[in-house]
């Protein structure tokens, strides 16, 4: 069975952007592109909720051309080759999107054959997965800055879940990325 492997950047303070929704301060240093990259190859699939989703398609059609970072030119066209799914109940779907379906229906697609699906950022797509007991690794990069406010690393996921940590790592000599496992 595919496993879906969640990715998110948070603050120290527990925060996946600023108060004003500001998603500037993520530092991807050539450790940290690694490591991303490495999840990468682990997946066929990637997942995310509408908000993170509308900041995605705003940026990763053209990004080579918003930016030179050595980041975006790797992923870029890794973004556009991958089929990309949108947990929403009211999203039409764009030209990018490959489909869009319910939280519910998330384990329907991890039931289908293929490779592992990343789910990237977002709050809220991620406490649902969390709540349905669907997501089978985490991912966390703390980064060192204090945001004060914005949206939660995780909105109420329904219960308790217990994680174990399966490696902690810093990477750039300045991020620490946790792994953990339901």
């Amino acid at each position: 069975m595919r496993k879906i492997i969640y990715w998110v950047h948070a603050s120290v303070d527990g925060f996946i952007d600023g108060p004003n929704g500001e998603f500037d301060w993520p530092a991807m240093g050539p450790e940290l592109s690694a490591y991303s990259e490495s999840l990468d190859k682990r997946v066929d699939t990637l997942l995310f909720g509408r908000a993170v989703w509308q900041m995605m398609v705003g940026f990763w059609p053209a990004a080579e051309s918003m930016s030179d970072d050595p980041h975006v030119a790797s992923f870029a066209p890794f973004w556009r080759a991958t089929p990309k799914v949108v947990i929403s109940r009211s999203y039409p779907g764009d030209d990018w999107t490959s489909q869009v379906i319910g939280a519910e229906q998330v384990a329907a697609l991890k039931d289908r054959p293929g490779g592992d699906i990343l789910l990237t950022g977002g709050a809220s797509a991620a406490a649902a997965l969390t709540g349905l007991g669907l997501i089978d690794e985490y991912h966390v990069a703390v980064h060192p800055v204090v945001l004060g406010g914005g949206r939660q690393l995780f909105t109420d996921p329904g219960q308790r879940r217990d994680l174990r940590l399966v490696d902690s790592r810093v990477v750039d000599g300045r991020v620490v990325v946790n792994h953990y496992q339901p």
